[in-house]
């Protein structure tokens, strides 16, 4: 996601100095070059040679050094940040560069960069609610400056309240955001993901293999290209998004049930769930025993069609749908594409290797009501994410 991005990742003195060491692994695995610039106070936190060893370039820690023989060291790593990354941040800093003041390397190197900036803040609950700090991080705000909030919790000075560093996943997923076009600002977007259970008694279910990667990366996608985002989500193992609106459900009646509840606000509605077809048509109260039969008869009946529901109501609305099969992929799901009124499907033979459900990469094709189809190699699940928004983008003008 950060391949031939340049991060330069500033660290100040503060306890939470610790966790730059993970944010700059995240950094790293995911193909960007980090440069660190650290404070006099965060080398009382953490060595240089940590940092060093972690993002394998030089850490810069002087004022009034040279990164080669012409190269000023404060206005080469301004000149090359894609993203400039502050994490921690203190109220010390903040107020430094709210106030325009550029009296250590760190500070002059965010005065001379062009780069988006996204400080992190660290601090004691006290400091936090202080109205000057307070309104040192909204006037930054107000100049274009970004910041990740931070969490409530138990704070290393004692005090309990809101202080302490966002996690370095929640900063990790900001700072890809910002290399990113905001061209989904503005839309809704309404996500399904994940399998449904369909109950036959308290302790066994009917469900499928999905994991809810596919419908997970979009919402995830989508948010990071400006998108607010509602995600339904049947039952998965994956965590939240971070700044998405989940809503957990477990039957395909639940499903139904909160996505027409939250259709009207969207303006763009991606079903990439994967419903069952079918449920048990008594769900029994008592756990079913075992008896000397040798066969157990179900009775099934058809669950709603979510899909077909939403293509009555769409509107104005951008309508995707997922197909997922096994044989006759583009008949299939140019069936589907008619029949659902839809504006785009997702087709993906899950027979493939590498495709399909609860695998990290895809190979799809999308197909679109007047013809055409686009083939997409294998590719991970966040990257067709990111094309299938693509698409989207272009369908709606």
């Amino acid at each position: 996601m950060l391949h031939d991005k340049t991060i330069v990742l500033g660290v100040t003195g503060g306890i939470a100095a610790y966790k730059a060491a993970e944010l700059t692994r995240l950094y790293v695995k995911a193909g960007a070059d980090v440069h660190v610039i650290m404070t006099r106070g965060a080398q009382e936190f953490i060595t240089p040679l940590t940092l060093q060893t972690l993002s394998s370039n030089p850490v810069h820690t002087e004022m009034f050094n040279l990164l080669s023989e012409r190269e000023v060291g404060h206005i080469s790593l301004a000149d090359r940040a894609d993203v400039f990354v502050v994490a921690p941040a203190t109220a010390n800093l903040v107020g430094k560069v709210a106030g325009g003041i550029a009296d250590d390397l760190l500070t002059t190197t965010i005065m001379a960069t062009k780069a988006p900036v996204l400080l992190a803040p660290a601090m004691n609950v006290n400091m936090w609610e202080n109205p000057i700090y307070q309104r040192n991080q909204a006037d930054l705000e107000q100049l274009g400056y970004h910041f990740v909030q931070p969490v409530e919790g138990f704070l290393a000075c004692g005090w309990e309240g809101k202080g302490k560093l966002a996690d370095p996943a929640e900063i990790f997923e900001e700072t890809i955001g910002l290399t990113l076009p905001n061209d989904l600002a503005g839309e809704t977007v309404l996500v399904t993901a994940g399998p449904t259970r369909e109950e036959i008694d308290p302790v066994r279910y009917i469900s499928n293999y999905s994991s809810g990667k596919m419908g997970y990366a979009i919402a995830r996608a989508a948010r990071l290209r400006g998108a607010k985002v509602v995600l339904v989500s049947g039952p998965s193992a994956l965590p939240q998004p971070v700044g998405v609106e989940r809503i957990c459900v477990t039957s395909a009646a639940e499903m139904k049930e909160a996505v027409l509840a939250r259709c009207d606000e969207a303006t763009i509605i991606v079903k990439a769930a994967a419903v069952a077809d079918y449920r048990p048509a008594h769900r029994a109260e008592h756990k079913m025993k075992k008896h000397n039969t040798d066969a157990l008869n179900l009775e099934l009946e058809k669950n709603p069609d979510i899909l077909s529901e939403l293509g009555r109501r769409k509107g104005h609305r951008t309508l995707v749908g997922f197909a997922a099969e096994t044989r006759d992929l583009l008949e299939n799901a140019r069936k589907k594409l008619t029949e659902k009124n839809l504006d785009l499907i997702v087709a993906n033979d899950i027979t493939q290797q590498h495709a399909g459900f609860d695998v990290d990469t895809n190979v799809v094709r999308l197909l679109a009501p007047d013809g055409s189809e686009e083939i997409l190699p294998e590719m991970s699940k966040d990257e067709v994410a990111h094309r299938l928004l693509d698409r989207i983008l272009a369908l709606r003008g």
